[in-house]
């Protein structure tokens, strides 16, 4: 009896380790098929993504420019991510190394989902997004998309942990995922931090272009290439005309209800040469440098009231205030450019700045470029024509900072020839135009440049004018938009209202809608409405 019972209890254990075994070899097959399909997906991924990304790799590069994470590294992430996907797809498909290629598989797919975290949290701008089969997923839908992917890895990784079957396996490949997953998450915050860093400061020359910060809102045929910006004040913008030097072209803000308005002045034997308006506040000023005075008068009635006397010959001027005057002459040393301010109620009228243009060649063509004005906060600001550079100066005319443009044109490129007796100097060629126009809202610089950048887009450049935006608070470089050509006409001028950009183009007056990623970035002691 003993020994039946000890046969049959011996019986049923040999039973249910049979069974065991059975189970686990149904288990350890279930789990392999998962493994096999994971892995398939995964290369399938991995090697569609690598080689989406090298057929059509400049525009690649292009958008990991753009990258709000990972412009300061593109050039080298862009060969180095489609070198690990097509590693860790042949990777997987070699069984001695799978269990390898999957851990490398949750790791990069755990970068992947940690910068599209932060792009839809933390960055400044959204890009566009990448190519290929994920080109019309948005944002959100591609974080989904990777997190099954990374969830997809994660289960592989255990099972495969797993079926070699040693002890403590589960729990060591869990810690391995979590001490990964911190390392991965931290190389992406460590990448985001110092491409901020490098891009605001450091500008290697690539510029950022953030989906719609200016987009076209209208424009208005006014006939004829002559006009000019005169200004823009109490809700109006004012162009003027070089032909019709005392007549006012003006539309409301979004370039409604125009209106012509004409100044009243008897010039009687003054003898102008080029005259120009400019409007500024409730005041207009009437200005020709060949002539060495300035007129005053109210936009209420359109009349000269008040001469400024005593300012010197100048070629450019611009208002500070009501009094006050800052300007640019050639009577530096050698005839040389020099900005200058004017006080015409003061006893000493001009005092010359004579340290704010530097002088590389000639000290004349090297030193030509913009100067502009900003009374919130009131800075006088000079950007160069011929070189990476803009001057920033108080009201006074002392020296806050030298900044730079983000192109890497340090050294005017110019040739200058000296005729007789070195007293006549001209252009002996075209000379490199690196900055071709700017504007200035409140701590905001505009910059019309000509020079393109590392991963740009040839087309854009033939279609339209870009933009470089640049924070005088901080000196940094923010972010680039386009300003497109009206037929084969580029813009000539523009100037920039807390909400709007006003340009000429040929025969039109452009008006462009700034966008939130723009606007949050205008900051102003007061800020001005428009």
């Amino acid at each position: 009896m003993n020994s039946y019972k000890f046969a049959s209890v011996s019986f049923r254990s040999i039973k249910n380790h049979n069974q065991k075994i059975e189970t686990m070899k149904i288990q350890n097959h279930f789990k392999t098929i998962i493994i096999e399909v994971v892995c398939l997906l995964y290369i399938m991924l991995f090697v569609y993504a690598a080689v989406s990304k090298l057929l059509d790799f400049e525009n690649f590069q292009v958008q990991l420019g753009q990258s709000p994470l990972l412009s300061a590294f593109a050039w080298w992430i862009s060969w180095l991510v489609p070198m690990v996907e097509l590693v860790i797809s042949l990777l997987l498909c070699i069984p001695k190394f799978r269990t390898f290629g999957l851990f490398a598989a949750f790791s990069l797919m755990i970068m992947f989902t940690a910068y599209i975290f932060i792009v839809l949290h933390y960055s400044s701008f959204i890009p566009c997004s990448c190519g290929g089969i994920l080109e019309k997923m948005s944002w959100s839908v591609h974080l989904g998309f990777n997190i099954v992917f990374l969830l997809l890895a994660a289960f592989a990784f255990l099972f495969q942990s797993a079926i070699k079957g040693k002890e403590n396996s589960i729990i060591r490949a869990v810690k391995r995922m979590v001490i990964t997953s911190l390392f991965s998450i931290g190389i992406m915050i460590a990448l985001f931090l110092s491409s901020e860093k490098i891009m605001h400061y450091d500008n290697p020359f690539i510029r950022r272009y953030p989906n719609h910060a200016a987009t076209s809102l209208d424009q208005k045929d006014i006939k004829f290439n002559s006009y000019y910006i005169a200004g823009f004040a109490n809700g109006r913008i004012y162009l003027g005309n070089s032909t019709a030097p005392l007549q006012l072209l003006s539309f409301d803000k979004t370039l409604k209800n125009k209106r012509i308005d004409k100044i009243t002045f008897d010039p009687k034997k003054i003898p102008f040469s080029m005259v120009r308006i400019s409007i500024k506040g409730n005041y207009f000023y009437l200005k020709d440098g060949t002539v060495p005075v300035i007129f005053r008068g109210t936009t209420s009635d359109w009349k000269i009231n008040k001469e400024l006397k005593g300012i010197h010959y100048y070629d450019q001027a611009e208002p500070i205030d009501s009094a006050r005057i800052v300007f640019r002459s050639n009577n530096g040393k050698n005839l040389a450019n020099i900005i200058g301010i004017f006080r015409s109620e003061e006893e000493k009228k001009i005092e010359y700045k004579e340290m704010l243009l530097q002088k590389q060649i000639d000290g004349v063509f090297d030193t030509d470029g913009k100067l502009l004005y900003t009374e919130n906060p009131n800075r006088i600001i000079y950007l160069y024509y011929y070189r990476n550079e803009f001057i920033v100066a108080d009201k006074t005319g002392d020296l806050q900072f030298r900044g730079h443009t983000i192109d890497t044109i340090t050294k005017a490129k110019i040739k200058v020839s000296y005729l007789e007796d070195r007293r006549v100097r001209k252009m002996s060629a075209p000379p490199f135009i690196v900055n071709a126009n700017a504007a200035v809202c409140q701590n905001l610089l505009f910059v019309y440049s000509k020079i393109k950048g590392k991963y740009e887009n040839e087309k854009l450049w033939d279609q339209a004018c870009i933009i470089d935006v640049y924070d005088l608070n901080k000196n940094a470089y923010l972010m680039s938009f386009p300003v497109y050509n009206a037929g084969k006409y580029k813009l000539k001028n523009f100037v920039v209202t807390p909400s709007y950009l006003y340009g000429l183009i040929g025969n039109e007056i452009v008006i462009y809608d700034l966008k939130h990623v723009l606007k949050k970035e205008i900051k102003s002691v007061d800020l001005i409405k428009d």
